[in-house]
């Protein structure tokens, strides 16, 4: 008997429903094959979210999602709400999701394909061969941290946000990583700024004491702007 499996798919604006649907066709094709049955339930999410109930993120899309199996997501946002004030954002649909959900990992795998090599703008032996792996904390940071917001008189205003990392969110994020790469080739590569920022100089303190339980696990820090010229030059 195939097993069951509840799937909330949100596909969005702009490009989003056009990608989404052959991505659940695809979904769809493949689940009897891995003994899985699809029950497939759809809900608003950014701007056309906006457009039938006001919000970004109505609680029956939250709900729904929280009553499912896995999250089909498209995208989010388009021009045409963005004059809208910033609660009633398209994308303040997207970061409520993420917090409604705790998805405070965003696992991005980068590997390049022999048969696209000649479709890339860098050079095929820059890209060649490429096997990284992304891992981005989503819940904390400038996204979420407060004070935000635009304040002061016109002609004078002033726009604000705070970055702020805790350490709970730090060694949570960390621990993925290197859980990943005990998985893989056995390196970490931390990205921060801190050689400026504060925030950056607790997130490498805490990936320092995170990795004394991975000895297995190399470490390495790099600044951000230096590490973007590094994968462009190398895709270390």
């Amino acid at each position: 008997m195939a097993s069951r499996k509840r799937i909330a798919v949100l596909a969005g604006d702009g490009i989003g429903p056009e990608v989404l649907e052959p991505a659940l066709a695809v979904a769809q094709d493949l689940a009897p094959r891995a003994g899985l049955e699809l029950e497939i339930r759809r809900f608003d999410i950014g701007g056309a979210a906006l457009d039938r109930a006001g919000v970004p993120l109505p609680d029956e899309t939250l709900e729904g999602c929280r009553a499912s199996d896995a999250v089909l997501l498209g995208a989010v946002g388009g021009p045409k709400w963005d004059g809208n004030p910033p609660e009633l954002r398209p994308e303040k649909g997207l970061l409520g999701l993420r917090k409604g959900l705790g998805l405070y990992g965003n696992i991005r795998p980068v590997r390049q394909s022999p048969a696209l090599v000649e479709c890339s703008t860098l050079r095929p032996e820059v890209v060649r061969g490429v096997d990284l792996v992304v891992v981005r904390e989503l819940t904390g940071g400038l996204y979420f941290g407060e004070p935000r917001g635009i304040s002061g008189p016109p002609g004078d205003e002033v726009g604000l946000n705070t970055m702020v990392y805790r350490r709970s969110e730090v060694e949570r994020i960390a621990r993925q990583a290197f859980e990943l790469a005990r998985r893989r080739r056995r390196k970490v590569t931390s990205v921060d700024k801190a050689n400026v920022l504060e925030v950056s100089r607790l997130w490498r303190q805490v990936v320092i004491e995170v990795a004394r339980a991975y000895p297995d696990v190399e470490l390495d820090h790099q600044y951000v702007d230096n590490c973007a010229m590094q994968l462009v030059l190398r895709f270390f």
